[in-house]
């Protein structure tokens, strides 16, 4: 008790020194845990991914369609469960910077996605009508959509002012789940493309591949792949995990950088914080040798400077992780519709509680060898 009240009573002496440091400290903290979860943003589409589906596109690239024949030959390799498929359309709605996701999707597509929930009545609707189209929660929240409204797009992969109406709105099951893009029939697409030009037709973007167990993903990805071996257009299966991660490895040194700077945060600060605690030891030499006069060790004394540095650290520590929530949905807030999903982690939280206690033991552990290694006699000169 008598060690703590010392601790506090030694933090608050220069009060607004040990508040500038609290707030100094507060804010690398949650500068810190503000690049993490973008971060985890970046990865939230491969993290929802199911290790029970597979996609297969062709094996040169992903803008080169694969034909609608292979549908049949894929769902005969052993294994498989179901197959659908997907098209990026890509279209526009009003203003070019009002991007969202859109495909063209056959109607068994969400049989494959359990994790999106759409009322049946709503599934009904769609699947009657040639022109409907369902749109997410989040899609729907950002631009103010109602189930009947009709959604114009300007298409630009396919050219033409695309009209659809809303049939369904769907939810994710959970938070993580994005839910921010709009689904329309592959039929209703593959119609349209074929009377304006025939060469254009029955193809496919991608085969999405439902799959009986996940350990059997990887023996199946290889006999689809076999399948069209020395074919015209030879397919890449891969899990869909895999296939949300190549689009993620394209921003890698974006991500990269992020990290970076997210840990060149935390060694400031902590340079800042090693600082104070130079100060706050040298102003106390005087103390520190009075202290061993009356017969305090070293190691007493080497445990008042970490304590402070603990105690400052806690606190500007504790407020940062403390402020994250309502600083992550402002920062969401702010960015847009850019982050669909952006979720402080619990792991982000603890790293941010980690970085916090090794500036506490890196900013003190020289203070306190210097100040445990004072020499009463130089100490004492010092009150002179």
């Amino acid at each position: 008790m008598f060690v703590l009240k010392l601790i506090v009573r030694n933090s608050m002496r220069h009060r607004l020194r040990t508040l500038l440091t609290i707030v100094g400290l507060l804010i690398a903290v949650v500068a810190f845990g503000l690049l993490q979860t973008v971060v985890d943003a970046w990865y939230a589409g491969a993290q929802a991914a199911s290790s029970t589906r597979l996609v297969t596109r062709n094996a040169i690239s992903l803008v080169f369609p694969l034909p609608l024949s292979y549908e049949a030959r894929i769902r005969s390799v052993e294994g498989v469960t179901t197959v659908a498929r997907a098209n990026w359309f890509g279209g526009i709605y009003q203003d070019p910077k009002k991007f969202f996701a859109q495909f063209a999707i056959s109607p068994n597509y969400l049989d494959l996605y359990p994790e999106f929930v759409l009322p049946d009545a709503q599934r009904q609707a769609w699947l009657r009508d040639r022109k409907g189209c369902l749109v997410g929660r989040q899609l729907a929240n950002d631009y103010g959509f109602k189930v009947g409204d009709v959604l114009p797009l300007r298409g630009t992969i396919f050219p033409g002012t695309w009209e659809f109406v809303i049939r369904g709105i769907f939810d994710g099951s959970d938070e993580t789940k994005i839910t921010r893009q709009m689904m329309f029939h592959w039929d209703y697409l593959n119609e349209t493309v074929r009377k304006s030009s025939k060469t254009r037709a029955d193809q496919v973007g991608i085969y999405i591949v439902g799959v009986k167990t996940p350990e059997s993903a990887p023996s199946v990805a290889r006999a689809i792949d076999a399948t069209f071996r020395n074919s015209l257009a030879e397919t890449l299966t891969e899990t869909e995990q895999a296939f949300q991660l190549g689009f993620v490895a394209m921003s890698n040194e974006i991500i990269a950088a992020i990290r970076l700077v997210s840990y060149v945060v935390i060694v400031i600060i902590m340079a800042v914080m090693a600082n104070t605690m130079a100060m706050s030891a040298r102003e106390r030499v005087a103390e520190y040798a009075t202290l061993k006069t009356l017969g305090f060790r070293p190691g007493f004394i080497a445990l008042i400077v970490f304590g402070e540095s603990a105690a400052i650290c806690a606190l500007g520590g504790g407020l940062a992780i403390a402020a994250m929530p309502q600083v992550a949905a402002g920062f969401k807030h702010l960015a847009g519709t850019y982050f669909p999903v952006f979720e402080v982690s619990g792991l982000t939280l603890a790293l941010q509680a980690a970085c916090a206690s090794i500036v506490a033991i890196a900013a003190a552990i020289v203070p306190a060898w210097r100040a445990s290694r004072v020499r009463i006699v130089e100490g004492l000169r010092a009150i002179g």
